[in-house]
């Protein structure tokens, strides 16, 4: 089965990757296997004398459900299974760990996402996952 890795992060760009995407599933001969992934940024390691490791990753958990929350939305109304993933660390990194673990044979992503002004063309994240990985990439603007 194909799997597609859907990195989202609740901004517009990636709205319109998974938008983008449940309007190619035509395309495909059967269903594909859609992960959606989302990162979370580390807090400093400071938090972690103040706050227990399961606040913590309580946090993390509400924070990447919440960034979700479209996705799976555009999802269910296309009626398109998933599996949701929340990670933790530098973005680019993880995005390419998991589709590297799972198996992925794409990754789908918007150019921009939530980030700085760190990349003016196209997102930081975006640009760095293009030269951590050797899977395609889709970018949808």
């Amino acid at each position: 089965m194909f799997r597609i890795l859907i990195a989202v992060d609740g901004s517009e760009s990636s709205d319109r990757a998974v938008s983008h995407l449940v309007g190619l599933l035509g395309w495909y001969k059967e269903k594909p296997e859609v992960h959606l992934l989302n990162v979370q940024h580390a807090l400093p390691e400071a938090v972690g004398r103040f706050v227990a490791q399961d606040q913590l990753r309580d946090y993390h958990r509400e924070q990447g459900d919440a960034a979700v929350v479209s996705a799976r939305r555009a999802l269910d109304v296309a009626k398109v299974p998933y599996a949701i993933h929340i990670g933790v660390g530098e973005p680019a990194h993880v995005i390419a760990h998991y589709a590297k673990e799972k198996g992925i044979d794409q990754i789908v992503m918007g150019t921009r996402g939530l980030g700085t002004v760190a990349g003016l063309v196209m997102g930081s994240v975006t640009t760095h996952v293009l030269s951590l990985t050797g899977i395609p990439v889709l970018l949808v603007k």
